[in-house]
């Protein structure tokens, strides 16, 4: 028997894209069912003549598959779901890709690819009322303030007993941070011992990522470790020193770990500090057993502290009226000391993605609190000695050596360390061109 398909079936067949049709309700049912019988036919090949439709010359005048309509519904509803997980899975794909993108996107157009500040209160309206019917004053949130707590410290808490008591007592008011290897360790030892544990709280940046080893010590109980390989002392304290989280320590030390300190005293430091009003510092260097690079960071045995160094010879002289780094208002990098409001000031100086610090120790003046030749010096008194032993891309240190270059690695580091240098100082002169009210305290008229 030979079958007729109207050309009506065919358009009801079309998949259409990009606009919008209209099928009237009747004409959809009718097309569906006879597409039914198409397919009936097409793919079961079982569709027979209706009782009493059979012309004289052997041809059907109407045909019925509803004996197979079962199995053509199956087959038309597994045709569905199988299209429509296809489009989900492309969808999925198809948006992963454009999320990729925007991402991108915005990476490439942010001025300063950082992260958002997210403020940790949502403002309300500014037309919002308090309790009395008052206007709000701006800045009012979705919590109490009363509640909120602005900021946190690195004590340790119990995990029983009274929590009003245990805050009642009494808590270190300073910090000392330090990168660590565990090759370093009897030295780090000697360097903790130095610090009153009752004035002190100790975190160390375990650079190697071992820390298990270090509970042969006492002090490691309440030390504070935290572990990321091959990372640098400014790494670390960016990530984990924001004014917010050390904001109950006065001072701040962020030591490098091959410093000898037999003829150093914390407490007594930090006394000469309040003393002498310095808001950045660091002990003086002794030169009877290492070379030092900066004359101003040189031990005066004849002074209690100093602020200036004087060299007529070379090209970079200082003399009596200089008023720049590293002539007046300088520390190094390896051992400096922060008050409170210094460190809140300097750790904004640090950039996210320049890790080893090169060219801060330039700027570390402009958050001395004040005149940088009186607020940044040189402590005599309690002095120590660089060992200048290399940490990371050291040969000692290459059994922990996690991201593997070709060639010496201290001279890579070396490489990048002058390279990140000179983005910072581009950076510098960047931000200066563009803050229209910024004004430079130190700059020559």
């Amino acid at each position: 028997m030979k079958s007729e398909i109207s050309s009506d079936y065919e358009e009801l067949l079309v998949v259409h894209t990009g606009s919008a049709i209209e099928i009237p309700r009747a004409q959809l049912i009718r097309g569906t069912m006879d597409a039914m019988a198409f397919c009936c036919k097409k793919i079961t090949g079982i569709c027979r003549c209706n009782q009493h439709a059979e012309r004289p010359d052997g041809t059907c005048e109407k045909f019925s598959c509803w004996h197979n309509v079962f199995l053509v519904s199956l087959l038309l509803l597994l045709a569905f779901f199988l299209a429509g997980f296809v489009i989900y899975d492309n969808y999925i794909e198809v948006s992963r890709w454009e999320t990729a993108s925007n991402y991108i996107e915005t990476a490439i157009h942010s001025p300063k690819h950082r992260p958002t500040t997210v403020p940790m209160q949502s403002p309300v309206n500014s037309e919002s009322k308090d309790k009395n019917g008052e206007p709000c004053p701006h800045g009012s949130g979705a919590l109490p303030k009363g509640l909120v707590q602005g900021s946190s410290d690195l004590e340790m808490r119990s995990l029983w007993g009274n929590p009003i008591k245990e805050g009642q007592r009494k808590t270190p008011h300073n910090l000392l941070a330090i990168p660590v290897g565990i090759k370093q360790k009897d030295n780090v030892n000697k360097m903790i011992q130095k610090f009153p544990a009752d004035n002190f709280t100790v975190m160390l940046f375990h650079y190697d990522g071992v820390i298990d080893k270090w509970s042969e010590f006492k002090w490691a109980e309440r030390a504070i470790h935290v572990a990321a390989i091959n990372q640098t002392k400014w790494w670390f304290a960016k990530r984990f020193l924001h004014p917010d989280i050390v904001a109950l320590y006065n001072y701040i030390f962020i030591w490098d770990e091959d410093l000898g300190v037999n003829h150093f005293h914390a407490n007594r430091y930090l006394a000469i500090m309040e003393e002498e009003g310095l808001e950045i510092s660091q002990p003086a260097l002794d030169t009877s057993h290492a070379d030092v690079h900066y004359g101003i960071t040189k031990l005066n045995p004849h002074t209690r502290v100093h602020r200036r160094t004087y060299n007529n010879r070379g090209a970079h002289q200082c003399l009596e009226n200089s008023t720049a780094p590293p002539c007046t208002g300088w520390v190094e990098m390896m051992a400096p000391v922060f008050s409170r409001a210094a460190w809140q000031c300097s750790w904004g100086l640090i950039q996210n993605d320049l890790v080893h610090g090169w060219g801060m120790d330039m700027k570390l003046g402009y958050c001395a609190q004040g005149d940088r030749t009186k607020k940044v010096g040189i402590i005599d008194s309690e002095y120590i000695l660089h060992l200048g032993i290399p940490s990371l891309g050291g040969k000692h240190n290459m059994n922990v050596i996690s991201f593997r270059v070709h060639g010496d690695t201290r001279l890579e580091v070396r490489k990048r360390s002058y390279i990140e240098m000179e983005i910072f100082k581009q950076r510098w002169a960047k931000a200066v061109d563009e803050d229209e009210c910024w004004i430079d305290p130190y700059l020559k008229v």
